[in-house]
């Protein structure tokens, strides 16, 4: 477990954290005036190892306080990058000590959205340390500025990660769609429909740039039913080359062995390490990730009770007097910013490295590791 420390006054700045794996969906933005769910679990966080983050101008130029906090990259006309790396994600229920900062909650549209930068200071030593983010179409969430602040080790040490049988035993499937909620419209107030997941989209949007990556520019073909009505539809879309199919399939805990013909693997990714699923003795095949919750309701659906089922067909446990949830009204469509996020990083890994011969588990993206006792997680 670790708490955040403020690095100017080393005041407490969270609640007790685990370090977990950062969502898929983490910097998506998803719809026009969508109100979005917090991001993380109370009680944990997660870490961003790579750049992100739009450019944001300080209010005082050259401000001594906002330099240190962006790791002094402030340009002469006061505009500082927003190529953050090694930032810090957590629940906005798990702050302590922080106040916000006025000056920096404007230029939002519903929310806060951290245009302007750190928008949360140090209660005690007014040090900028964090950027609330709630603003429509955002995930919540309070993002603690890399150089601001400080993980302590409490609670002796760090247990190792859970294995998979204990993973899988207690993990939930994720629905592929759910209702979304939103401002505006016709009606005051608050209104509702039902839609596919925002977790779904930009977990397929991140799958997709790896099966393209691995792909080489060849087709690609996915199992049939639900996997297929997720993906097949945006890989034929893909401009393809000569060269015969490639052939996807699912593979992970409590699946049989993956087919040897089997040319990648959508398997799912541990919730606490990131680590993608592999089995034992080795694959030949590319994994590509997904969500421990999205993959296990690919792998294990859940069935949806009939609008009327008809008394004789069905136990009379199963009867409910709840109708089922309604089906989208649109077909599904992949997370386009996700996509294209993952395809940038999965290009720049593969630049970074040396030459595999082709092989493109070579691009598989970095992971950060656990923080240590005293100094920032890498």
């Amino acid at each position: 477990m670790f708490v955040f420390v403020c690095a100017g006054c080393g005041a407490e700045l969270t609640a007790p954290l685990s370090q977990v794996a950062l969502p898929a969906h983490a910097h998506q933005v998803y719809g026009n005036g969508v109100q979005l769910p917090v991001l993380m679990e109370p009680g944990t966080f997660a870490v961003e190892s790579e750049p992100w983050g739009p450019a944001w101008r300080s209010r005082e130029k050259g401000a001594p306080d906002a330099e240190a906090v962006r790791g002094g990259h402030a340009s002469a006309d006061g505009l500082l990058s927003g190529d953050v790396t090694d930032s810090f994600v957590i629940a906005p229920g798990d702050t302590r000590g922080t106040v916000l900062i006025p000056e920096k909650c404007s230029g939002c549209c519903c929310g806060l959205d951290g245009a302007d930068g750190p928008n949360m200071a140090c209660e005690v030593c007014g040090l900028p340390v964090a950027s609330r983010i709630d603003d429509c179409s955002l995930w919540q969430a309070v993002w603690l500025a890399p150089n601001a602040v400080r993980p302590h080790a409490v609670g002796g040490a760090t247990p190792a990660p859970l294995s998979w049988a204990d993973v899988t035993a207690a993990a939930v499937g994720t629905p592929p769609y759910e209702p979304i909620a939103s401002w505006g419209g016709r009606r005051l107030g608050l209104y509702h429909w039902w839609s596919w997941s925002p977790r779904w989209e930009a977990a397929a949007g991140r799958a997709l740039a790896h099966l393209l990556a691995a792909s080489g520019g060849r087709p690609v073909s996915v199992p049939h039913g639900l996997t297929a009505e997720i993906f097949q539809r945006a890989l034929d879309a893909l401009p393809s080359t000569d060269g015969p199919t490639l052939h996807a399939a699912l593979a992970g805990p409590d699946l049989p062995a993956p087919d040897t013909d089997a040319d990648l693997l959508l398997v799912p990714e541990h919730p606490q390490t990131g680590e993608p699923w592999a089995p034992a003795g080795g694959t030949s095949a590319y994994p590509v990730p997904l969500p421990l919750g999205v993959w296990l309701w690919l792998a294990f659906p859940e069935p949806h009770l009939p609008a009327d089922p008809p008394p004789q067909a069905l136990p009379t446990e199963l009867l409910r007097d709840d109708p089922p949830s309604p089906l989208p009204g649109r077909p599904f469509q992949i997370d386009a910013g996700v996509f294209r996020h993952t395809l940038q990083r999965l290009s720049a890994a593969c630049d970074r490295k040396p030459d595999h011969g082709g092989d493109p588990r070579g691009a598989a993206p970095l992971r950060p590791q656990s923080p240590g006792a005293e100094s920032a997680p890498a």
